[in-house]
């Protein structure tokens, strides 16, 4: 018996190893996105859970929302992209001059 592991990657040929490198990210990258989509619909059950609070919760709610429907867009809607940075800065704006609580 040898005391020594044996690493069979390296018994491979370059086409089964690339391959196998593949897989390996691919699953990877499907458990990446099954954890964010279970972070997502965590992030929205609570967004949905109440009504805001104030002004700040509520663009807040505004603000993942438009980034949702930014996502969604197609590259050449400019116009579009341009007014959800506009109303995301009225957010800002707004915000900055709203007296605190």
């Amino acid at each position: 018996m040898a005391d020594q592991l044996t690493n069979l990657d390296a018994h491979r040929g370059m086409a089964a190893q690339k391959a196998t490198d593949l897989r390996r990210l691919r699953s990877e990258v499907e458990a990446d996105q099954e954890a964010l989509r279970t972070r997502q619909a965590e992030l929205e059950d609570l967004l949905a859970a109440a009504p805001a609070s104030d002004w700040h919760e509520a663009a807040e709610k505004a603000r993942y929302l438009l980034g949702l429907f930014a996502q969604s867009l197609d590259a050449s809607d400019l116009r579009r992209r341009k007014l959800i940075d506009r109303v995301l800065a009225d957010f800002d704006h707004l915000l900055d001059k709203a007296p605190q609580d």
